[in-house]
């Protein structure tokens, strides 16, 4: 084999390795498939935001598939989806005090239960007893269908009269809650 040829070969296995390891999920590229998205808004002067990944649908069945009925669901994807108030809140009907918390849901064909738990930095899953002990509470949200598919979960947060609305959508379906912040 001539000098010539053996560098064609090393050159060729260089080049496939390269393309082989592009090719594998590391965690960077897995966190790409779902990558981490924010909303915010101002409520009286005072900052309302969350973190969460954003999962895409990419062909499955997501509500009542990916997104099993009647199991707490981590509202997103990877790390845990955080809320965070500058101002004490009425959600639903329940008092959240100013802080961070994490916001999971239970959603199900019947209707859909918005969870506040005190816990914060974990990872989404698994869903624990002792997660359940640091609920601050279960809401319940109304559910509506959307006239099309939404490829991309997206969580918002809209001004509405004079509070606002949390707002969660994915495939064919918004659940949502309103909010005011408590006087």
């Amino acid at each position: 084999m001539k000098l010539n040829d053996k560098r064609i070969i090393a050159w060729a296995t260089a080049l496939a390795l390269i393309l082989i390891s592009s090719f594998g999920a590391s965690p960077l590229q897995a966190q790409q498939l779902s990558p981490r998205r924010s909303a915010e808004m101002e409520l009286n002067g005072k900052k309302i935001s969350v973190d969460y990944g954003s999962p895409r649908m990419r062909g499955r069945k997501i509500m009542g598939g990916l997104v099993p009925y009647d199991q707490v669901w981590r509202t997103g994807a990877n790390r845990a989806t955080h809320f965070t108030t500058e101002a004490d809140l009425i959600i639903g009907n329940v008092t959240v005090p100013k802080g961070t918390y994490t916001l999971f849901t239970l959603p199900s064909q019947k209707g859909w239960k918005l969870i506040i738990n005190k816990r914060t930095g974990q990872w989404g899953i698994p869903y624990t007893a002792d997660d359940e002990k640091q609920e601050l509470a279960r809401i319940d949200m109304k559910v509506e269908t959307l006239s099309a598919p939404l490829e991309e979960f997206t969580i918002s947060l809209e001004k509405a009269g004079d509070g606002g609305i949390l707002k969660l959508e994915w495939e064919t379906t918004r659940a949502s809650v309103t909010f005011k912040e408590k006087k």
